[in-house]
Protein backbone atom coordinates (compact mmCIF):
# COMPACT_ATOMS: atom_id res chain seq x y z
CA UNK A 1 0.00 0.00 0.00
CA UNK A 2 1.04 3.78 -0.54
CA UNK A 3 3.46 4.61 2.49
CA UNK A 4 1.29 7.27 4.14
CA UNK A 5 1.29 7.99 7.90
CA UNK A 6 -0.77 9.82 10.17
CA UNK A 7 0.50 11.94 12.80
CA UNK A 8 1.24 9.36 15.28
CA UNK A 9 3.40 7.18 12.64
CA UNK A 10 0.29 4.52 11.82
CA UNK A 11 0.41 3.40 8.21
CA UNK A 12 -3.37 4.26 6.77
CA UNK A 13 -4.81 3.45 3.37
CA UNK A 14 -4.18 6.20 1.31
CA UNK A 15 -7.74 7.43 -0.20
CA UNK A 16 -9.30 7.26 3.28
CA UNK A 17 -6.93 10.55 3.76
CA UNK A 18 -8.70 11.96 0.82
CA UNK A 19 -10.91 14.45 2.71
CA UNK A 20 -8.55 14.52 5.92
CA UNK A 21 -6.78 17.93 6.91
CA UNK A 22 -3.63 17.03 6.22
CA UNK A 23 -0.85 14.19 6.52
CA UNK A 24 2.82 13.42 6.69
CA UNK A 25 4.13 12.40 2.62
CA UNK A 26 7.40 11.20 2.48
CA UNK A 27 8.55 13.81 5.53
CA UNK A 28 5.96 16.56 4.71
CA UNK A 29 3.03 17.42 5.80
CA UNK A 30 0.81 17.80 2.67
CA UNK A 31 -3.14 18.83 2.00
CA UNK A 32 -4.89 16.20 0.42
CA UNK A 33 -7.76 18.80 -1.85
CA UNK A 34 -11.25 17.62 -3.00
CA UNK A 35 -11.14 16.84 -5.86
CA UNK A 36 -14.05 17.19 -7.14
CA UNK A 37 -13.43 20.82 -6.57
CA UNK A 38 -10.48 20.99 -8.76
CA UNK A 39 -10.03 24.45 -10.49
CA UNK A 40 -12.71 24.90 -13.48
CA UNK A 41 -10.53 25.77 -16.38
CA UNK A 42 -11.11 29.14 -18.40
CA UNK A 43 -10.74 27.69 -21.80
CA UNK A 44 -10.98 31.02 -23.59
CA UNK A 45 -8.05 32.52 -21.44
CA UNK A 46 -6.12 29.21 -22.03
CA UNK A 47 -6.55 29.61 -26.37
CA UNK A 48 -5.78 33.71 -25.90
CA UNK A 49 -2.84 32.45 -23.68
CA UNK A 50 -1.55 30.08 -26.25
CA UNK A 51 -2.35 32.20 -29.35
CA UNK A 52 0.87 34.60 -27.53
CA UNK A 53 3.09 31.82 -26.77
CA UNK A 54 3.14 31.07 -30.10
CA UNK A 55 3.69 34.30 -31.56
CA UNK A 56 6.83 34.93 -29.83
CA UNK A 57 10.00 35.92 -32.21
CA UNK A 58 13.66 33.61 -31.59
CA UNK A 59 16.68 34.81 -32.66
CA UNK A 60 19.43 32.72 -34.47
CA UNK A 61 21.33 32.20 -31.26
CA UNK A 62 18.29 31.77 -29.44
CA UNK A 63 16.81 29.38 -31.47
CA UNK A 64 20.15 26.98 -31.98
CA UNK A 65 20.15 27.02 -27.95
CA UNK A 66 16.16 25.94 -27.85
CA UNK A 67 16.81 23.14 -30.73
CA UNK A 68 20.16 21.86 -28.70
CA UNK A 69 18.01 21.77 -25.37
CA UNK A 70 14.79 20.01 -27.21
CA UNK A 71 16.84 17.11 -28.62
CA UNK A 72 18.42 16.89 -24.64
CA UNK A 73 14.13 17.02 -23.67
CA UNK A 74 13.35 13.86 -26.13
CA UNK A 75 12.43 10.18 -24.75
CA UNK A 76 13.14 8.63 -28.01
CA UNK A 77 10.57 5.71 -28.09
CA UNK A 78 9.74 3.05 -29.76
CA UNK A 79 5.94 1.04 -28.87
CA UNK A 80 4.90 -1.30 -31.47
CA UNK A 81 4.04 -5.08 -31.32
CA UNK A 82 6.75 -5.31 -34.19
CA UNK A 83 9.58 -4.12 -31.76
CA UNK A 84 12.44 -6.40 -31.86
CA UNK A 85 15.82 -6.90 -30.47
CA UNK A 86 17.93 -5.29 -33.39
CA UNK A 87 15.19 -1.98 -33.83
CA UNK A 88 15.63 -1.50 -30.12
CA UNK A 89 19.79 -1.58 -30.10
CA UNK A 90 19.23 0.83 -33.41
CA UNK A 91 17.32 2.82 -31.55
CA UNK A 92 19.99 2.84 -28.38
CA UNK A 93 22.53 3.95 -31.04
CA UNK A 94 20.68 7.06 -32.62
CA UNK A 95 19.83 8.36 -28.86
CA UNK A 96 23.55 8.31 -28.36
CA UNK A 97 25.04 9.31 -31.53
CA UNK A 98 21.89 11.65 -33.44
CA UNK A 99 24.40 13.13 -36.00
CA UNK A 100 27.82 12.42 -35.38
CA UNK A 101 28.19 15.12 -38.66
CA UNK A 102 27.34 17.97 -36.75
CA UNK A 103 29.91 19.29 -33.95
CA UNK A 104 27.92 20.24 -30.51
CA UNK A 105 24.73 17.62 -30.71
CA UNK A 106 23.88 15.83 -27.38
CA UNK A 107 22.16 12.67 -26.65
CA UNK A 108 18.24 12.39 -25.54
CA UNK A 109 17.14 12.17 -22.13
CA UNK A 110 16.04 8.33 -22.38
CA UNK A 111 14.61 5.51 -24.62
CA UNK A 112 11.23 4.25 -24.31
CA UNK A 113 10.70 0.55 -24.70
CA UNK A 114 8.01 -2.27 -23.32
CA UNK A 115 9.59 -3.72 -20.50
CA UNK A 116 10.63 -7.02 -22.24
CA UNK A 117 13.10 -4.82 -24.12
CA UNK A 118 14.22 -3.02 -21.02
CA UNK A 119 17.41 -5.22 -20.35
CA UNK A 120 18.14 -4.51 -24.11
CA UNK A 121 18.39 -1.06 -23.83
CA UNK A 122 19.75 -0.89 -20.68
CA UNK A 123 22.89 -2.55 -22.08
CA UNK A 124 22.78 -0.91 -24.74
CA UNK A 125 23.15 2.42 -23.49
CA UNK A 126 25.52 1.32 -20.57
CA UNK A 127 27.86 4.73 -19.71
CA UNK A 128 26.09 7.28 -21.89
CA UNK A 129 23.95 8.44 -19.49
CA UNK A 130 20.32 8.22 -21.42
CA UNK A 131 18.41 6.68 -19.17
CA UNK A 132 15.59 3.55 -19.61
CA UNK A 133 12.09 4.45 -19.59
CA UNK A 134 9.68 1.70 -19.71
CA UNK A 135 5.77 1.95 -20.32
CA UNK A 136 3.81 -0.65 -17.58
CA UNK A 137 0.24 -1.11 -16.22
CA UNK A 138 -1.01 -2.74 -19.09
CA UNK A 139 -0.02 0.00 -21.44
CA UNK A 140 -1.84 1.88 -23.22
CA UNK A 141 -5.17 0.74 -22.20
CA UNK A 142 -4.83 0.24 -18.34
CA UNK A 143 -7.56 -2.00 -18.23
CA UNK A 144 -6.17 -4.67 -16.12
CA UNK A 145 -6.29 -5.78 -12.35
CA UNK A 146 -4.01 -3.67 -9.85
CA UNK A 147 -2.19 -6.88 -9.53
CA UNK A 148 -0.91 -7.35 -12.72
CA UNK A 149 -0.23 -3.54 -13.07
CA UNK A 150 1.84 -3.40 -10.17
CA UNK A 151 3.41 -6.89 -11.20
CA UNK A 152 3.57 -5.59 -14.52
CA UNK A 153 5.62 -2.28 -12.86
CA UNK A 154 8.33 -4.29 -10.69
CA UNK A 155 9.44 -6.69 -13.50
CA UNK A 156 10.40 -3.25 -15.81
CA UNK A 157 12.19 -2.15 -12.86
CA UNK A 158 13.59 -5.46 -11.98
CA UNK A 159 14.89 -5.36 -15.83
CA UNK A 160 16.60 -1.89 -14.78
CA UNK A 161 14.11 0.77 -16.01
CA UNK A 162 15.24 4.04 -14.26
CA UNK A 163 11.50 5.40 -15.11
CA UNK A 164 8.32 3.69 -14.95
CA UNK A 165 5.39 5.12 -17.87
CA UNK A 166 1.68 3.97 -16.41
CA UNK A 167 -1.09 4.63 -17.51
CA UNK A 168 -4.20 6.30 -15.44
CA UNK A 169 -7.59 4.07 -15.54
CA UNK A 170 -9.78 6.41 -17.27
CA UNK A 171 -12.95 4.43 -17.63
CA UNK A 172 -12.49 4.56 -13.83
CA UNK A 173 -11.67 8.32 -13.31
CA UNK A 174 -14.75 9.06 -15.88
CA UNK A 175 -17.41 7.42 -13.57
CA UNK A 176 -16.02 9.52 -11.03
CA UNK A 177 -13.95 7.09 -8.81
CA UNK A 178 -10.82 9.31 -7.96
CA UNK A 179 -10.31 7.24 -4.71
CA UNK A 180 -10.01 4.09 -7.43
CA UNK A 181 -7.43 5.99 -9.47
CA UNK A 182 -5.46 8.18 -6.75
CA UNK A 183 -4.83 4.98 -4.68
CA UNK A 184 -3.73 3.20 -7.97
CA UNK A 185 -1.23 5.79 -8.73
CA UNK A 186 -0.06 5.66 -5.19
CA UNK A 187 0.15 1.63 -5.14
CA UNK A 188 2.35 1.54 -8.52
CA UNK A 189 4.84 4.60 -7.38
CA UNK A 190 5.32 2.19 -4.46
CA UNK A 191 6.25 -0.62 -6.71
CA UNK A 192 8.77 1.87 -8.47
CA UNK A 193 11.05 1.85 -5.69
CA UNK A 194 13.66 4.42 -6.92
CA UNK A 195 12.34 4.59 -10.16
CA UNK A 196 10.82 8.03 -11.35
CA UNK A 197 6.60 7.70 -11.77
CA UNK A 198 5.29 9.43 -15.17
CA UNK A 199 1.92 9.80 -14.90
CA UNK A 200 0.02 9.48 -18.57
CA UNK A 201 -3.82 10.64 -18.41
CA UNK A 202 -4.27 9.97 -22.16
CA UNK A 203 -6.08 13.66 -22.21
CA UNK A 204 -7.64 12.79 -25.73
CA UNK A 205 -10.29 10.54 -23.81
CA UNK A 206 -10.78 13.05 -20.88
CA UNK A 207 -12.88 14.86 -22.78
CA UNK A 208 -12.74 18.52 -21.32
CA UNK A 209 -9.69 20.90 -19.57
CA UNK A 210 -11.53 20.17 -15.93
CA UNK A 211 -11.11 16.79 -16.34
CA UNK A 212 -7.68 17.17 -17.26
CA UNK A 213 -7.16 19.33 -14.37
CA UNK A 214 -8.72 16.76 -12.49
CA UNK A 215 -6.62 13.85 -13.38
CA UNK A 216 -3.85 16.56 -13.01
CA UNK A 217 -4.41 16.76 -9.57
CA UNK A 218 -5.06 13.32 -8.35
CA UNK A 219 -1.87 11.90 -10.18
CA UNK A 220 0.36 14.40 -8.78
CA UNK A 221 -0.97 14.49 -5.03
CA UNK A 222 -0.56 10.85 -5.61
CA UNK A 223 2.40 10.52 -5.74
CA UNK A 224 3.23 11.36 -9.78
CA UNK A 225 6.90 12.58 -10.60
CA UNK A 226 6.10 13.33 -13.86
CA UNK A 227 2.68 13.80 -15.27
CA UNK A 228 2.51 13.12 -19.03
CA UNK A 229 -0.43 14.05 -21.67
CA UNK A 230 -0.47 10.83 -23.75
CA UNK A 231 0.19 7.45 -24.65
CA UNK A 232 0.72 8.66 -28.69
CA UNK A 233 -2.10 5.61 -29.49
CA UNK A 234 -4.65 7.56 -30.15
CA UNK A 235 -5.62 11.10 -31.66
CA UNK A 236 -6.09 13.37 -29.92
CA UNK A 237 -2.55 13.28 -28.46
CA UNK A 238 -0.37 16.63 -26.99
CA UNK A 239 -2.04 19.97 -27.26
CA UNK A 240 -0.89 23.30 -25.89
CA UNK A 241 -4.00 23.69 -24.32
CA UNK A 242 -3.95 20.28 -22.41
CA UNK A 243 -0.16 20.66 -21.59
CA UNK A 244 -0.95 24.27 -19.84
CA UNK A 245 -3.30 23.14 -18.47
CA UNK A 246 -1.48 20.36 -16.74
CA UNK A 247 1.38 22.65 -16.04
CA UNK A 248 -0.99 25.52 -14.13
CA UNK A 249 -1.80 22.22 -11.96
CA UNK A 250 2.30 22.03 -11.52
CA UNK A 251 2.71 25.45 -11.23
CA UNK A 252 -0.25 25.39 -8.05
CA UNK A 253 0.94 22.36 -6.46
CA UNK A 254 4.62 23.91 -6.33
CA UNK A 255 3.34 26.99 -5.07
CA UNK A 256 1.41 25.46 -2.18
CA UNK A 257 4.30 22.46 -1.10
CA UNK A 258 7.76 23.69 -3.15
CA UNK A 259 7.43 20.22 -4.28
CA UNK A 260 8.64 20.36 -8.38
CA UNK A 261 6.44 17.34 -10.54
CA UNK A 262 8.04 17.16 -13.88
CA UNK A 263 6.03 17.93 -17.40
CA UNK A 264 5.60 15.19 -20.36
CA UNK A 265 3.72 16.30 -23.44
CA UNK A 266 3.57 13.18 -25.82
CA UNK A 267 2.24 12.71 -29.72
CA UNK A 268 1.49 14.80 -32.37
CA UNK A 269 4.75 16.68 -31.28
CA UNK A 270 6.87 16.31 -34.78
CA UNK A 271 8.08 19.66 -35.64
CA UNK A 272 10.97 21.70 -34.28
CA UNK A 273 9.27 25.05 -34.33
CA UNK A 274 5.80 23.69 -32.49
CA UNK A 275 8.91 21.99 -29.65
CA UNK A 276 10.30 25.59 -29.16
CA UNK A 277 6.26 26.67 -28.90
CA UNK A 278 6.11 24.50 -26.18
CA UNK A 279 9.21 25.76 -24.25
CA UNK A 280 8.43 29.32 -24.78
CA UNK A 281 4.92 28.19 -22.78
CA UNK A 282 7.18 25.94 -19.97
CA UNK A 283 9.01 28.82 -19.40
CA UNK A 284 7.01 31.76 -18.85
CA UNK A 285 4.39 29.19 -17.26
CA UNK A 286 6.81 27.44 -14.90
CA UNK A 287 10.32 29.44 -14.92
CA UNK A 288 13.91 28.28 -15.82
CA UNK A 289 14.00 25.73 -12.93
CA UNK A 290 12.04 23.81 -15.74
CA UNK A 291 14.15 24.22 -18.87
CA UNK A 292 16.11 20.92 -18.10
CA UNK A 293 15.44 17.15 -19.17
CA UNK A 294 15.25 16.52 -15.39
CA UNK A 295 11.69 18.56 -15.38
CA UNK A 296 10.69 18.35 -18.85
CA UNK A 297 10.54 16.05 -21.84
CA UNK A 298 8.65 15.45 -25.14
CA UNK A 299 7.68 12.38 -25.91
CA UNK A 300 8.41 11.42 -29.26
CA UNK A 301 9.65 9.54 -32.56
CA UNK A 302 10.09 11.93 -35.41
CA UNK A 303 10.85 15.38 -33.67
CA UNK A 304 14.50 14.56 -33.33
CA UNK A 305 14.94 13.90 -36.91
CA UNK A 306 12.98 17.71 -37.63
CA UNK A 307 15.05 19.61 -35.13
CA UNK A 308 18.69 18.01 -36.38
CA UNK A 309 17.95 19.04 -40.33
CA UNK A 310 16.84 22.75 -38.48
CA UNK A 311 20.47 22.51 -37.02
CA UNK A 312 21.82 21.29 -39.91
CA UNK A 313 20.48 24.31 -41.70
CA UNK A 314 21.45 27.24 -39.31
CA UNK A 315 25.19 25.60 -39.41
CA UNK A 316 25.28 24.65 -43.54
CA UNK A 317 22.72 27.37 -44.61
CA UNK A 318 20.60 24.23 -46.36
CA UNK A 319 18.41 21.20 -45.20
CA UNK A 320 19.65 17.87 -45.48
CA UNK A 321 17.25 15.62 -46.70
CA UNK A 322 15.87 13.35 -44.65
CA UNK A 323 17.42 9.90 -45.76
CA UNK A 324 20.32 11.49 -44.07
CA UNK A 325 18.67 10.25 -40.66
CA UNK A 326 17.21 7.20 -39.33
CA UNK A 327 13.76 6.98 -38.72
CA UNK A 328 14.16 5.03 -35.35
Amino acid sequence: MPRFLNESGDSIPAFSLYLSLNFIFMGSIIDIPDFRLSPVVDQVGIEERISRFTARSIKKASKVQALKLTLTMIDLTTLEGKDTIGKVKQMCYKAAHLCDQLAGIPTVAAVCVYPTHVRTAKKSLEGTGIKVASVATAFPSGNSTRNIKIEDTKYAVAEGADEVDMVISRGEFLEGNYNFVFDEIAAIKEACGKARLKVILETGELSTLDNVRRASDIAIYAGADFIKTSTGKISPAATMPVTLVMLQAIKDYYSKTGIMIGMKPAGGISTAKLAINYLVMLHETLGQKWLSNEWFRFGASSLANDVLMQLGKETHGVYQSKDYFSND
